[in-house]
Parts: C-alpha cells; structure tokens; sequence
C-alpha cells in the first residue's frame, strides 16, 4: 500500500513516517497544496491523508480540484478544528473520511484500513488481490492460482518485493492501460531513480510467472505507451 500525507507539519511527518513503516505501508510527503498537485492527479497511491490547512492552498481548494480532475482515490481530511460546519465542508467536497487532529495512530490505521477495505474492480476476498484465475497475496508476496494453493504446489509462487509492488499495481488496475511513466512513479516513487530497462526486466519476470501457473492472464505492451494486464480471449 502507498499513501500520500499532504501535510505542512514536518514533525508530524516524521512520526508519521515511522508508523507506517513500522505497519508496512509506503509513504511520501507533500508541505504545500502547489506541490501536492503534481502528485494527486496522478493514480499511484491507494490513499490520501490531507490537511485542512495548508500554505498557498487551504485543504478545501485542493480536494475540489482534486475531485474535479476524476481522481477518486480515498481522502482522510485532517483537521485542527472540531466543528458541523467543517465536517459538512469536508465530506460536501468529496473527502471520504474525517479526522480531528491530534489524532490516535490507530484510528488512523483503523479509518485507512476500512477505506482501502472498499471494492473496486476486483473481488474481494479477504486480504487477497484476485483477477480471472489469479489469487495475490500481498501480505506474503504469494502468487497462485484460485483453489489451489496447497504447499508444495506448483501452482503457487512466491515474488520478490519488486516483482509483487509492480504486480499489485496491475492488480489494482485490471483491464486498464498503464502508462510506464505511472508505473514508474507506483514502483520505485516520484523520486525513485530507476533505468528504463528495469521495467521491461520485471514484466518479464512477472510473463514467466504466468506462464509457469498456466494462467489465462497475460500483460500485454500497449506500443508507445506502457503495458495492460487482461485475460487472454
């Protein structure tokens, strides 16, 4: 999972940062809403924790443009001030959740959790990513396919880190063609420094896999553009 914190309060980032690695989670940072624009609008995190207050941009400004720009990834707004009038701003504006600084770490993982919990093109089936015959567990790296898992299986793979972020990201966005700049971003970071062949190298890895489960999904190179996972016709 990876997360975006749009967040003036660079203490609060630290401690923050420290909590979520501790949990497993990926985080970057933004201290302005000018700057978090170059992030939002693009669909690499599974979630966005934004305060209500920010230099150059209050919290309010930047979810309308947010929301104005399709993007529909969850939105925690956080804020200093407990009253009605902001929570209706919040909510009216298209965040989907709301939490009243100072707040406890594990509400907070608690609200992340229940958001991230949400169906969206796949089935959800516990903390299992699933698609046509694939079944990913992103806790342990496994890749099998559905109904057969038994150990000892050769049914069943276990990825490396690199391989099941990027295999994830697919996951997320099946049927759906996924630029390599974005896939860059979702996988080594917006300041990750990665060659251009690496990517190539993992899809590659992650073909062979396919293959060896026999299964009907494929990733598929979208020429010009970046790669497309899909079920085979």
């Amino acid at each position: 999972m990876r997360i975006l914190i749009i967040e003036d309060d660079e203490q609060l980032c630290e401690t923050l940062k420290l909590q979520f690695d501790h949990h497993g989670i990926e985080t970057d940072f933004v201290h302005s809403g000018m700057d978090a624009l170059y992030y939002v609008c693009h669909p690499v995190y599974d979630l966005i924790i934004l305060d209500r207050m920010l230099p150059g941009m209050d919290g309010i400004a930047l979810l309308k443009i947010i929301r104005e720009n399709n993007v529909h990834t969850p939105i925690i707004l956080a804020t200093a001030v407990d009253s009605v009038e902001e929570r209706i701003a919040g909510l009216d504006n298209g965040a989907d959740d709301y939490l009243v600084k100072p707040y406890d770490i594990g509400e907070l993982l608690a609200r992340i959790r229940a958001l991230c919990r949400r169906p969206d093109t796949m089935e959800a089936s516990g903390t299992l990513l699933t698609f046509e015959d694939l079944e990913f567990s992103p806790a342990n790296f496994d890749l099998s396919i559905k109904g057969v898992s038994a150990p000892g299986s050769n049914k069943k793979l276990h990825l490396s880190r690199r391989e099941a972020v990027l295999l994830e990201y697919f996951l997320l966005h099946p049927n759906q063609t996924l630029a390599r700049q974005l896939i860059y971003t979702r996988v080594w970071g917006p300041d990750g420094e990665v060659e251009d062949g690496n990517l190539d190298t993992y899809i590659y890895y992650l073909r062979k896999h396919l293959r060896t489960l026999k299964s009907r999904v494929r990733i598929r190179t979208v020429h010009g553009i970046g790669y497309r996972l899909e079920a085979e016709v």
